[in-house]
Order: structure tokens, then C-alpha cells, then sequence
């Protein structure tokens, strides 16, 4: 026996704490942080209700009246406010914050260059032939000019700036100026007291930096996602207790945080390159369908978290009209069910 320990002594030792690591990883998977208070909130994006040929506000009222969701992230896209420059135009925003406003739900508003859905940055067309600074000038008077207009919306409870700015490798905008993101928070926190959202990748971003720069610390979860040259990428190996933890943990190193939520969870497929309209249906359910919907709820639950908000409403509305309402009937679950 000594003589085999002399011999081996070294990979027993990288054998045992192989299978501790591993054990100690498969014991996270039985963690439940699960409170049962959890607050569900939606995403929605006129743009992309338009991009699935729906109708955005008849969509709209069927998430408030159908789904009768409590708490919504709506987007002040750049392109939409101020598709002429200095010439800004809330209609449809307004519209959308009076109907929320009139059921008394909590709106998180997005402001901001970079914003929620592909390419991420949707600039109005008279913006590209700007010099860097003539458009960082720009961009501070339409997050002034969002701001000012509904800074005494009792609607919005918080402010959220930029949309996961630190996430370089996702979307067709120009590289991160931290300076200037601080910029932007400092004016939005000189315009009004509500607190400032900040968004990471759950995944991919360390939250550090973005937990530095707000109040509140948004957190992407996806658990199956598509790249051109990996193909599908499924995060089972991800326990939740690791977006737990990686919370916490947050939390510690920045005790003038807040909490931290989760401001995009997946619910619905991944689009390849292509459009969601474009896709079948088979390879719309290789990421997602209605068992990954109950699934995800499931995984969401068990991570603690007090807030989430799910990604891809228009999406079930839109499977309503293909004939698949199964999803938006089980979502009404979550806000319909005591």
C-alpha cells in the first residue's frame, strides 16, 4: 500500500479532488433558494411585435388584459422618439405608459443608444454620418428629452441605462466608452431620484463592473442559445445556485446595491440568422417549447430571485395566431393563480 501511495500519490490526488469538485457541483443542483415570492414581469417591444406582423397595441392590451401582467420593461428606442433629429415624438411610448399607468403596473423604462432586441443599437439614420462626439451629444439630449418628459410618470418605478453595455461579442454597436456610460447614468440621476438599472450577461459578464455603476443589477438567463459555428449551446450544467451565489456575492462586493433581478430570461426560441417568421416549426422548438417554458420557471424559481422578467411575450401572442396558444395559456398562470 505504501509503495502504490509512492507511486501514485499524485494522481490520487488529482483523482480525489476531481470527484470533490464534481460532487460539490452536483450537490449546487439540489439547491432551492425558492421563496415563493417571486414578482414576473414581461418585456415588450413594439418593434418586434411589428417584425412578427402582429398588431403592437392590440398585442399590448392582450399582455395587460388577457395576461394581466404586474410589471412591465418598456423601451424608448432612439429611432422611434427621434426619427428626425431634434424632432421628437412620444406617441406611441405615451400611449403604451398611459394604458400601464391606467392598471396601476410597474414600468422599468429603458433609455439609452444601446436597447433591448437586435441590432441592439438602433440608431435614427441621421445619426451615421456624426462625428463620435456629435452623436455622444446627441445621445445625452434624447435621454434628457425621455427623462424630462416622464420623470413624474408614477408608472416607472426605475430607470434602466443602456442595455447590457458591457456585453461587446452581442450586437452591431460601437465599442463600450465606460466613461461615457457614467456620463449618461450621472445625467438621468441629475434629472430625477428613481433608481438606475444597469444589465449584464447572466452567463458571459462578470457583473462587477455593471454592479459598480447602478442601483440595481439586471441579469440576463438563457439556457440554450445558437452561434453559426458551435451550433446550439445548452447551459444545463449551469445549476441555479450559481446565479444565486453569483448574487450574493455581488451584493457583498457592492453593498450600495440594491438587489439584483433578472431582466431578460428566455422564453422563446433562438432565431438562428434568421427572422422568427422565417423559422419552422421544428426548428422553432429545438430551444424552445411549451415543457422548456415550465422548465425555466422551475430553474428562475429555484435561483431566489424577487423580480424577473421574461423575454419573448410577442412571441405568444404570435403562436395564438399560428394556432398554438398552449404558451400564453400557461403563462397566465403566473399572474392569474394564487
Amino acid at each position: 500500500m505504501k509503495e502504490f501511495w509512492k507511486k501514485n500519490k499524485k494522481s490520487v490526488i488529482i483523482l480525489f479532488s476531481l470527484f470533490l469538485i464534481i460532487g460539490l457541483w452536483l450537490f449546487l443542483f439540489i439547491l432551492n433558494f425558492n421563496s415563493g415570492k417571486t414578482v414576473y414581469g414581461v418585456t415588450f417591444s413594439e418593434k418586434y411585435a411589428l417584425d412578427l406582423g402582429l398588431d403592437w397595441q392590440k398585442t399590448y392590451l392582450a399582455i395587460l388584459d388577457d395576461l394581466k401582467v404586474s410589471n412591465l420593461r418598456l423601451v424608448a428606442y432612439w429611432d422611434e422618439i427621434e426619427a428626425r433629429q431634434d424632432v421628437f415624438n412620444f406617441t406611441d411610448l405615451d400611449w403604451q405608459l398611459q394604458q400601464a399607468q391606467a392598471r396601476n403596473i410597474k414600468v422599468l423604462l429603458v433609455v439609452g443608444r444601446r436597447t433591448p432586441r437586435w441590432p441592439e443599437c438602433h440608431d435614427p439614420t441621421w445619426l451615421s454620418p456624426l462625428a463620435p462626439l456629435a452623436i455622444e451629444q446627441q445621445q445625452l439630449e434624447l435621454i434628457k428629452a425621455v427623462i424630462d418628459r416622464y420623470k413624474d410618470n408614477p408608472a416607472i418605478y426605475a430607470w434602466q441605462v443602456e442595455n447590457e453595455p458591457f456585453l461587446a461579442v452581442f450586437g452591431k454597436c460601437p465599442l463600450l466608452d465606460k466613461q461615457f456610460l457614467k456620463k449618461e447614468i450621472s445625467l438621468v440621476k441629475s434629472l430625477d431620484q428613481k433608481p438606475i438599472v444597469i444589465t449584464d450577461s447572466g452567463e458571459l459578464g462578470w457583473w462587477q463592473q455593471a454592479a459598480s455603476l447602478g442601483d440595481i443589477l439586471g441579469s440576463t438567463m438563457y439556457r440554450i442559445v445558437w452561434n453559426k459555428n458551435l451550433g446550439f449551446w445548452d447551459y444545463f450544467f449551469i445549476p441555479p445556485a450559481f446565479y444565486h451565489y453569483k448574487a450574493e456575492l455581488t451584493k457583498f462586493f457592492h453593498p450600495n446595491l440594491k438587489k439584483v433581478i433578472i431582466t431578460e430570461l428566455q422564453m422563446e426560441p433562438w432565431t438562428f440568422d434568421r427572422d422568427m417568421t422565417d423559422l419552422t416549426w421544428d426548428e422553432q422548438e429545438q430551444s424552445f417549447d411549451l415543457k422548456r417554458f415550465q422548465n425555466n420557471i422551475i430553474y428562475v424559481q429555484k435561483t431566489g430571485f424577487s423580480e424577473v422578467y421574461l423575454w419573448g411575450v410577442e412571441y405568444w401572442y404570435w403562436l395564438i395566431e399560428q394556432g398554438h396558444p398552449e404558451i400564453w395559456q400557461q403563462a397566465k398562470t403566473l399572474w392569474q393563480v394564487k
